[in-house]
């Protein structure tokens, strides 16, 4: 096995067939890591949102964090019983983007995969953020080099992902699960010494005053409405992830979709507990957080200090484990490893939408194949890619990348609303059975209320967050619509262009005129000329371009004398080149001949070494791409194995060794190195 095949399999680990793709279908102890990791992990930089925002209005702001709160796992509740009926009605995987294709149109499910795929792309890109942005208390060298830490975590979640869906998700269920143990135990822990312990349990922020932006200093009538919705607009960045279960329900054990409405469930019980538990401790122990770049600041004895009090968790952590250190350093530890891990959830969803949009013709097919592992390798790379590109911009600031996200989910959950609301009413219509019917109006009462409270979410987004940045992922979403229609449309014209029609398919060139371009008389040349006369051509003749008048009357004179019964034409190059004479040449065949088909026969060599390549078959290689425009033109290369070739065959061997133990005709195929002439 070669050095870069031995990385390969070291990284991504031996290839999986087909038939094994079972082998790689989630339970749901292990979908539930998987493809809730991002929504599970919000919880902990969701409070911390919602809490700077309301800051700006002062101390009195924090009192509206657990109506907020309330509010976001109210959405968040209405939200998965809405994709617990996408995922019966549409369990191949497609998502939000089937139900919008199948009830409203291309153009519609276009716009709703634009916009997830630009969220994909935040998600990784804010998960690792806000990770690292987290581990700088820890790792202080951490603090510059925010970007390039980022985005090498990002490559490590890209080599996990390429080992395949059950495995990267055995990795990441352990911090996972432990993550949601660590919030409900922190939670639980703290409620008991509160009301059952009679604990007076202060954060460290507790005693410090908060003063708020002047411009929401009044905070009355339009500016406290203002503030409220950007604050719950913010804490809505808990919602994200939720659709991933419904485009990964091919992943699932059968039964599918009952595995993944499970999940669903599980993911909404666990993460509006912890978003709620979170809240609540956070006004028990009076928690607070400032934001500098909103223009609040702590104020202690009257006097402005900057003190950097940490994160929300951080704070619950210090408070609640105040006497037992283990229990402290869990939390930080689980939610540093949870929100670099909520990415994952982007790296299985991504790929799967992308294959999904390849077969339908609106991305490269090259997304639709599935790489070693059965994972489809080549999205995995492109989400890594945009996500690094997107860190590296932005180096790994979360408050500038956070303004960006959001947006692109709820416009695929309004969309998608929208789309079953259609798809149940399109179904009452012809529908006769009374209980079936019943169903399906429940079903749609859902949908409903679930259309209406994503789409006020979304109307708030918008309004509150275009400024600030969302302009720039509604920009994103639109090029992309635009390329993939573009695209879309290559397609369509490329298939119409290649069809065949009915009366192509009797077709047949008149005559076939064989010419072999020669540069001199070796081993190569006589093998091109015997294989260019084994096709029984109508006509067949040799052709060389003339650099060099005494190199060309010597190969003149070695040609007659060889006697290969191909006449040999000498083309003459006043300015020393090469190709042209022998296009020209060519070209000439082909109008004096129309209805024939010309095949120009190219000896070239095959060589063991890279470097090899750079000393030979340079003009091979120009004329081969030049005469593939000709029309009416084939170009047939004839192979002469140099000895340094057994190298290239001994080491294709051992990558593959059953391809050369297939029974066939010729040397090459039984694995023997084929002899020169």
């Amino acid at each position: 096995m070669s050095i870069t095949g031995a990385v390969k399999r070291l990284l991504v680990g031996r290839k999986l067939a087909s038939k094994q793709l079972g082998e790689t279908l989630l339970p749901k102890r292990i979908a539930l890591p998987v493809f809730a990791s991002d929504a599970l992990s919000s919880v902990a930089y969701a409070p911390d949102e919602i809490l700077l925002t309301l800051s700006m209005a002062g101390v009195v702001g924090f009192a509206y964090s657990w109506p907020i709160a309330v509010a976001v796992a109210f959405v968040m509740l209405i939200v998965v019983l809405s994709y617990r009926q996408n995922v019966h009605a549409y369990p191949s995987g497609g998502g939000d983007y089937e139900v919008a294709t199948v009830n409203f149109g291309p153009t519609a499910g276009l716009t709703v995969a634009s916009a997830l795929l630009v969220d994909y792309v935040l998600t990784v890109a804010v998960s690792t953020s806000s990770g690292v942005q987290n581990a700088k208390a820890l790792l202080p060298w951490v603090n510059g080099h925010e970007g390039l830490v980022a985005a090498g975590l990002i490559l490590l979640l890209m080599a996990m992902n390429l080992r395949g869906v059950r495995e990267s998700g055995t990795v990441f269920a352990i911090p996972t699960y432990g993550f949601m143990i660590a919030v409900l135990g922190m939670t639980g822990w703290g409620l008991v010494r509160i009301f059952v312990f009679g604990d007076n349990l202060e954060a460290p922020s507790k005693h410090l005053e908060v003063i708020g932006s002047a411009v929401y200093d009044p905070f009355v009538g339009f500016a406290m409405i203002a503030l409220l919705a950007r604050a719950f607009s913010s804490g809505c960045a808990a919602l994200t992830g939720i659709e991933a279960i419904s485009n990964g329900v091919p992943a699932f054990r059968k039964p599918k979709s009952r595995n993944a409405a499970t999940t669903l469930t599980l993911l909404a019980s666990v993460a509006v507990s912890m978003l709620g538990g979170i809240i609540l401790l956070a006004n028990l122990t009076g928690l607070k957080l400032v934001d500098p770049d909103g223009h609040s600041h702590f104020v202690s004895n009257g006097k402005v200090v900057h003190v950097d009090v940490g994160t929300a968790m951080g704070q619950l952590a210090h408070t609640v484990f105040d006497n037992f250190a283990p229990g402290l350093y869990f939390v930080i530890i689980v939610t540093f490893i949870i929100l670099f891990l909520a990415a994952n959830t982007a790296f299985n969803g991504f790929p799967v939408l992308g294959s999904i949009l390849a077969k339908d013709g609106y991305l490269p097919k090259a997304l639709y194949t599935r790489g070693d592992r059965l994972a489809y390798s080549n999205g995995i790379l492109l989400l890594a890619a945009a996500a690094i590109g997107l860190v590296l911009a932005f180096n790994a600031s979360v408050t500038a990348l956070i303004n960006l996200y959001v947006v692109g989910v709820f416009v695929s959950f309004t969309v998608s609303q929208a789309g079953m609301l259609r798809h149940w009413t399109r179904h009452l219509a012809t529908e006769t059975d009374p209980r079936v019917r019943r169903q399906m109006k429940q079903s749609r009462i859902v949908n409903a209320i679930g259309l209406s409270c994503t789409g006020i979410v979304l109307c708030i987004v918008l309004a509150v967050k275009f400024l600030l940045g969302a302009w720039i992922a509604i920009l994103a979403m639109a090029v992309l619509f635009v390329m993939m229609r573009s695209i879309h449309t290559h397609y369509r014209k490329v298939e119409a262009e290649i069809a065949v029609g009915q009366g192509e398919r009797n077709v047949l060139p008149s005559r076939v005129r064989a010419v072999i371009v020669v540069s001199g008389i070796n081993k190569p040349t006589v093998r091109a000329v015997n294989f260019a006369k084994a096709t029984r051509p109508s006509s067949i003749e040799a052709v060389t371009v003339s650099v060099d008048p005494d190199e060309t009357k010597e190969l003149l004179d070695e040609w007659h004398a060889e006697d290969l019964g191909v006449p040999l034409r000498v083309i003459d190059s006043p300015y020393r080149e090469v190709t042209s004479p022998v296009l020209n040449f060519v070209k000439e065949v082909r109008s004096d001949n129309p209805r024939d088909v010309v095949c120009v026969y190219i000896p070239e060599y095959v060589v063991g070494h890279w470097w090899e390549q750079v000393l030979h078959n340079q003009t091979a290689l120009i004329l081969k791409a030049r005469l593939n425009f000709m029309a009416g033109v084939m170009v047939t290369s004839v192979p002469y194995l140099l000895a340094s070739s057994r190298y290239a065959i001994d080491r294709a061997k051992r990558d593959n060794p059953a391809a050369w133990r297939r029974p066939g005709t010729g040397s090459v195929r039984s694995g023997q190195h084929m002899r020169s002439e």
